[in-house]
């Protein structure tokens, strides 16, 4: 029995630039009754892989040729020596046409808003996925029921499934936290990181106890902080990122955007931090009992900040509120995941 994980063409399934898909399946793959099982294919240059099961599809580029048909097209020379039960396409709706021809048994991940998603769009796409899918998972049910507008789901309701993204709840000690203020994510105005900016240098202004630590990077759009306790570390692998959630008190995550989930959110709540996040789209299922930014502006957000920082009792009350009810796990997720591939597999 062979279950091929198929990643979107470009996600580094490495410990370089990992993108949230490769995350996850690294934490729960490990776990699962069929891991011995399981291959991952995808493309990358890197040397380093987050699974030793993991099958790179190596293929020539051509300028006048789609990278995505060649890519789909070198895994199913993979699926002609030895086919899968099951497929599992992650985060790429547009590769369930041509798969569907070789196999029927095809399950749908989706890590994006599926209303901006190639061949998802239309509701014409929406029912050509459910005709050609045996399960379509979500990472919220804000995803889900963006997935379900518009659409008659009756007949297909059972098809529809959210497997949250997880986490482990790492061990901690709340008296070993610091006056630490961090912000991880891509840093632009879509991830809120201007408003976040400008907040963090009022509070550092106001309360020279408190430092800032900035998780992150983003070639295409400059914003620039100089502070003397605002610092940015660039990007950081998983392991490091984790360490300073754990010396940190407060953690900010400020979309503008509607997320469909919330990596940080949910990293943040693993380990104590005290979150703020913007009230949009499935960041509350990440984190559900964050202070919650219902108007996304500076002085909002410093006034978050403030009362945090002024009543010890409060930080700490939510730090361990938030701590302690944390259950999205890697052992939990792994589980739920497989309870469908057994369900499947059963039919």
């Amino acid at each position: 029995m062979k279950i091929s994980v198929l990643l979107p063409y470009k996600e580094n399934f490495s410990p370089i630039y990992p993108g949230a898909v490769s995350l996850f399946l690294k934490d729960t793959i490990p776990l699962s009754k069929f891991k011995k099982n399981i291959y991952v294919y995808g493309y990358t240059n890197l040397k380093k892989k987050l699974l030793k099961n993991y099958v790179n599809l190596k293929f020539k580029k051509f300028f006048f040729k789609s990278s995505s048909k060649s890519y789909i097209k070198k895994f199913l020379e993979h699926e002609k020596i030895k086919k899968s039960k099951l497929i599992e396409v992650h985060n790429r709706p547009n590769y369930i046409d041509e798969l569907y021809k070789y196999n029927k048994n095809l399950v749908l991940y989706f890590h994006n808003d599926p209303l901006k998603m190639k061949k998802s769009i239309s509701l014409e796409d929406r029912k050509s996925i459910l005709e050609k899918t045996q399960l379509v998972i979500f990472n919220s049910k804000w995803s889900k029921n963006r997935f379900k507008k518009g659409l008659n789901i009756n007949d297909f309701k059972n098809k529809l499934k959210v497997i949250y993204q997880s986490t482990n709840k790492k061990k901690i000690n709340f008296k070993n936290k610091k006056n630490i203020i961090i912000f991880v994510g891509r840093l632009n105005s879509s991830k809120g990181y201007d408003l976040f900016g400008n907040a963090a240098l009022n509070i550092l202004n106001k309360y020279p106890n408190w430092r800032v630590i900035v998780i992150g990077d983003e070639p295409r759009e400059k914003i620039i902080f100089n502070h003397k306790r605002f610092r940015i570390l660039g990007f950081k692998n998983n392991n490091i990122v984790t360490e300073w959630f754990k010396k940190a008190q407060i953690s900010v995550t400020c979309s503008r955007i509607n997320e469909p989930f919330g990596r940080t959110a949910l990293e943040a709540s693993s380990t104590g931090c005290a979150v703020i996040i913007s009230n949009r789209g499935g960041l509350p299922e990440a984190s559900p009992n964050a202070i919650k930014l219902k108007i996304l502006t500076i002085k909002n957000l410093q006034n978050k900040i403030e009362k945090l920082i002024n009543n010890e009792k409060f930080k700490t009350s939510l730090q361990k509120k938030i701590y302690n009810s944390f259950f999205l796990s890697n052992k939990l997720i792994s589980k739920n995941i497989d309870d469908y591939r057994f369900r499947l597999f059963k039919d």
